[in-house]
Parts: C-alpha cells; sequence; structure tokens
C-alpha cells in the first residue's frame, strides 16, 4: 500500500472524488487490489452476479481486444472504479479506527463521460448492480447507435479554442460534426460522420493544430449520431430506481449542478448526445472551493488533465501500479 504524507488529509479544506471514462481501462485493472481487499473483491463478485458473466476474468486476464469492445470495457471500468472507492473507505475505516484521520468527504463526484455512471453509484444515486448493468447495456446501444452511419473520433492538440467555431463550421459541411470533448486548454476530441471527421484533421491542421489524430473508436460518442441510443436509454433508465445524490454531481455539458434523482437519470440521457465539457467542471469545482482533486479507479487521466485546467490544486490518484495492492490511499 502506498500512502501519502500523513498531513495530506488536514490539508483539503474541500476535495472532489472523479471517475475516468472509456479509455483508462487496462487489461489487469483491479487484480491486485481485490488479492488484499476484501471490499474490492466484494464489488467485482457483485457486478458478476448482476451480469450473469465473469467481468472480472476479463478485466483482470483479458484478451485487450475484448476488454475494449465498449460494451465490456464500460461495465469493467465501473466495477474497477468502484473497487478502487470500496478499497479506500477500507483502509480509511481501518485507520479511523485505530485514531488516525477521519474519511474524507467530498464535496462533489464528477464523472467524465461514462464515469458519469461511477460518480452516480459513488453518491448512492445508483445502486452498484444497476449501475454495471445500465453501462453495458449503454455501451451495445451506442455501438448499434451508429452503424448506420460510420461514426468516427479525432483528438485536436494545440488548437487555439478561439478557432473552433471555424472547424466545427468546416467539417461540419461533409457531415454531422461537432465537439465531444474540451479535456483541458488546448486538447480537445470531436466527433461525428466519417467524411466530417476525416476532413477535420486537415482542417485543424491549417487553423494551427499541432497534432490531429484519428482515434481507434466506431461509434462518435457525444454526438447527434448517437441519439437513437439517447432514445433508447431514456426507455431503459425509467425502469431503474434513483436516488438523491450525496454530494452532488455536475452535469458533463455545462457543469450544472446535479442534486436529484431525477436530474441524475436526465444527465445519463444527455450527456450520450451532448459534449464532456471538462475543462469548465473542474473550474466550476474549484470557484466552489474544492482544493484537492482524487482520481479514483484506474491510471491517472483525468490526474493530468486537472494539472492543467487548475494548476493551483491538488491532484492525487489512486492507481499506484508499482504497490504491491495497487492502491495510493490519501
Amino acid at each position: 500500500m502506498v500512502e501519502w504524507h500523513r498531513t495530506t488529509l488536514g490539508r483539503m479544506s474541500a476535495i472532489a472524488f472523479v471517475f475516468p471514462g472509456q479509455g483508462s481501462q487496462t487489461v489487469g485493472m483491479g487484480a491486485a487490489l481485490v488479492a488484499r481487499s476484501p471490499a474490492a473483491a466484494a464489488v467485482f463478485a457483485a457486478a458478476d452476479a448482476a451480469l450473469g458473466e465473469s467481468l472480472s476474468r476479463l478485466a483482470w486476464e483479458g484478451p485487450a481486444e475484448t476488454l475494449n469492445l465498449t460494451e465490456n470495457a464500460q461495465p469493467a471500468l465501473l466495477a474497477t472504479s468502484i473497487a478502487y472507492l470500496a478499497a479506500l473507505r477500507e483502509r480509511w475505516a481501518a485507520r479511523a479506527a485505530a485514531g488516525g484521520a477521519p474519511a474524507p468527504e467530498p464535496a462533489f463526484v464528477a464523472g467524465h463521460s461514462m464515469g458519469q455512471y461511477s460518480a452516480f453509484v459513488a453518491s448512492g444515486a445508483l445502486d452498484l448492480a444497476d449501475g454495471v448493468r445500465l453501462v453495458k447495456e449503454r455501451g451495445r446501444l451506442m455501438q448499434a447507435s451508429s452503424s448506420g452511419r460510420e461514426g468516427r473520433m479525432a483528438a485536436l492538440i494545440g488548437l487555439d479554442e478561439a478557432r473552433l467555431p471555424e472547424l466545427v463550421a468546416g467539417a461540419s459541411a461533409f457531415g454531422v460534426f461537432g465537439v465531444a470533448n474540451r479535456n483541458a486548454p488546448g486538447q480537445v476530441v470531436v466527433s461525428g460522420e466519417r467524411a466530417a471527421v476525416e476532413a477535420s484533421l486537415q482542417l485543424a491542421r491549417t487553423l494551427g493544430a499541432r497534432r490531429a489524430i484519428e482515434l481507434p473508436v466506431s461509434v462518435a460518442a457525444h454526438s447527434p449520431l448517437m441519439a437513437e441510443a439517447a432514445e433508447q436509454m431514456t426507455a431503459v433508465l425509467a425502469g431503474v430506481s434513483f436516488h438523491d445524490p450525496h454530494p452532488a454531481g455536475l452535469a458533463n455539458a455545462d457543469a450544472r449542478p446535479i442534486r436529484t434523482a431525477d436530474d441524475a437519470r436526465m444527465e445519463l440521457v444527455e450527456h450520450l448526445t451532448a459534449g464532456v465539457d471538462w475543462v469548465r467542471a473542474v473550474e466550476t469545482m474549484a470557484a466552489d472551493g474544492v482544493t484537492t482533486f482524487i482520481e479514483i479507479g484506474p491510471g491517472r487521466v483525468l490526474t493530468g488533465l486537472i494539472s492543467r485546467i487548475a494548476p493551483g490544486a491538488t491532484t492525487l490518484a489512486t492507481d499506484a501500479q508499482n504497490a504491491p495492492d495497487g492502491l495510493a490511499v490519501p
């Protein structure tokens, strides 16, 4: 187990838990954690039972090409993120019982794209079993929704945000196109029909982007091409029990607070076709007094983005790959 300096918790005047989205999954994630944490093991067991299949084996053993399928990656990532959270809470409870610092209470939970489901499970808005079943279906519907119109996504690095309207206007002449993710200053992801995304690559370079890279995905996430998936998810979500989240979440598109069960359900529909403005989410939390962001789950993608968005904030990642149990505990 890796622990940060014991004064870290004392410096946390306000914290946020943040949860990564698809792309942070790797074969082997959570395996070391489960070997040493009964709480983490219970999360994976519950996820396996909810799906009626060994999601845990796929997460721990692969193969990568099967794990990376959208309908598998999303539930595996959710289970792993919640396993990290369960292990953290287990360690915090043991430390408090021994007279140490109490567990930190977050002011917000926030998820990047599919990470919203992890955030809602963490905040009690969704049950774990419902969460893994929902993201399994979400992934299936996303893949099916774009089957009739080839969807693509691309990452643009170093493009001045003032040129984005020009990029969108130019690429939209070739088909459905828009900004899917505003991840950090100078880093956006675009999404849409294949011809439009391909056209955007050259146009972005012309407008000053340092790099324009098509991503290895076959869906146009966070674009109007997900309209069919959003419609079907509306029906699916209507049959699932939601609760008011504690603490509040933040909407992906505009960072408005999510405080009620109805708002949480609506967010999981709207964010399929709307973009993820991660910059605005982090800035909103920072403006509300958050000084420490803890990324809960595999990888350190959000930690890196937040460091660029809010350079004065403390950023901590729970994934410690060199630790025996893979866990860093603040």
